[in-house]
């Protein structure tokens, strides 16, 4: 089945195997969550197999997100361009055999390319999805079929830890870690199977370019700036480090004037310059990337203290993360419980001061438990920063979107998921390279780890200011999607 923007507005029927291509979008969807939060888990015990420096560990999450990052508004555009289906299955069959090249990695460096890898071909695979569904669901199924994602999002970040620490520690076929790649080749070739079958051929009769110049420079400018971020603590921060911070300022500022050029010229630009032109939306980009940074930054160094400095195993560290993810499956169930139609930005609100409480009670539980501190005592305020998380994350992209006209939405969605992904890459080298600096200057494991909390509440403070730009309602009839 092909069909136009044109057609689709005339289909009176709705497509037959729509359900069952939501399943497949769906095994999409996990594929990516998981493999954002295994190597969290892994990464101690990849280092130690193959080796390679602190740096390495920060790359493992760093490239895959920057990766995601830049490619995800091209990814989009390369569906309306070439048909979603085709779309989809070039970047799941890209995914898995990057996941391949992953788990035969024999050096540091492989490992990390084919995690960039794996991030560009899922920027390809993850925006057809959700294309697909407003095409094939009619207006009444609409609803349903994106309430799927909160469920099958919510089981996998709760299982992704524990089955990567499960599948790292029961060392299946002397694979050990490598199997937490590996077993993405049954799950993105039945994928791949199935899209061909099921998914239904789609693509804009009036669809946007491609932007490669604003890829280039976009890219150019991320990596000029997480690069020397990470690698800069064991290089002794040389001055190419701060001139490299320095140029991706001007990168970045040189990429805006080029899109605004590119729109004024009637091209498409790969972010629309107007939009930035509203605070509303503005300051929802600078609290997302405060946020989703402490968040992502966070996770890394908790698993590192767990599994380095208490000494847990990874299926142990797995498990000790589980109070937060439950957590967020109850703050994320209060919020679409009415919370988030009835208090709005105030929801987001309440969200980060739970989890700047959770995360203030962490350090403290830290501080006065020690060495010795267990699972069990960090449960608590470990439940606390996923109900906040929970909470905030519920509201935040309906919110931050009722700042821009109805138009506009699309291209706001795109930048903001990928300012998500941004921030997971900026989060991962800044608290994860504060968190080495302090452990080189003879910190404890504790006390490094007391501090990095401490940076996290302080980017929650941040959010919690910015929200205020925010407006005070999601859009009627969008909430919750």
């Amino acid at each position: 089945m092909t069909v136009t923007a044109s057609a689709a507005t005339t289909e009176t029927q709705p497509y037959r195997w729509r359900w069952v291509a939501l399943f497949v979008i769906l095994a999409a969807e996990v594929m990516d969550l998981l493999d954002a939060l295994v190597t969290t888990i892994a990464a101690p015990t990849i280092q130690k197999e193959l080796g390679g420096s602190d740096s390495v560990v920060q790359w493992l999450g760093a490239g895959y997100t920057l990766a995601m990052a830049v490619g995800l508004i091209t990814g989009g555009r390369l569906g309306d361009l070439f048909g979603r289906k085709r779309m989809f299955v070039i970047g799941a069959l890209g995914f898995t055999a990057a996941s391949l090249l992953c788990g035969v990695a024999m050096s540091p460096e492989m490992l990390i390319a084919s995690r960039v890898l794996q991030g560009l071909f899922g920027a390809v695979m993850l925006p057809q999805g959700l294309g697909l569904i407003k095409e094939m669901f009619p207006p009444q199924d609409m609803g349903k079929a994106f309430g799927m994602f909160g469920p099958v999002m919510t089981i996998s970040s709760v299982g992704g830890p524990v089955l990567a620490g499960w599948l790292v520690d029961a060392d299946f076929f002397g694979t050990g870690w490598r199997m937490i790649f590996l077993i993405n080749l049954p799950i993105g070739l039945a994928a791949a199977l199935a899209g061909l079958r099921f998914l239904p051929e789609y693509r804009l009769s009036n669809a946007t370019r491609l932007d490669l110049v604003g890829v280039a420079l976009v890219s150019l400018a991320s990596f000029l700036l997480i690069y020397p971020l990470i690698q800069g603590r064991e290089l002794g921060w040389p001055a190419w480090t701060f001139v490299s911070m320095a140029a991706s300022i001007v990168m970045f500022a040189i990429f805006g004037q080029y899109e605004a050029r590119r729109a004024r010229s009637g091209k498409d630009p790969l972010v629309t310059p107007g939009l930035f032109r509203k605070r509303a939306f503005t300051g929802g980009l600078v609290a997302g990337l405060a946020f989703f940074s402490g968040m992502m930054g966070l996770g890394l160094v908790f698993n590192l203290y767990t599994q380095l400095g208490l000494g847990f195993t990874p299926l142990e560290a797995g498990l000790t993360g589980l109070p937060q993810a439950l957590g967020g499956v109850a703050g994320f169930g209060l919020a679409m419980s009415g919370l988030q139609e009835k208090l709005g930005r105030g929801l987001l609100q309440i969200g980060t001061a739970v989890m700047a409480a959770g995360a203030a009670a962490l350090a403290l539980t830290i501080h006065l438990a020690g060495v010795d501190v267990s699972g069990w005592q960090l449960a608590p305020s470990l439940a606390f920063v996923g109900i906040g998380m929970g909470l905030t994350m519920a509201p935040f992209f309906d919110i931050v979107l009722a700042g821009v006209e109805p138009h506009e939405s699309g291209s706001a969605s795109g930048t903001l998921t990928a300012i998500q992904q941004l921030g997971g890459a900026l989060g991962t080298a800044v608290l994860g390279t504060l968190f080495f600096n302090l452990l080189a200057r003879q910190w404890s494991f504790g006390s490094s780890m007391q501090v990095t909390v401490w940076v996290e509440v302080g980017l929650l403070a941040l959010t919690f200011a910015l929200s205020y730009l925010l407006p005070r309602k999601a859009r009627p009839g969008e909430s919750g999607h």
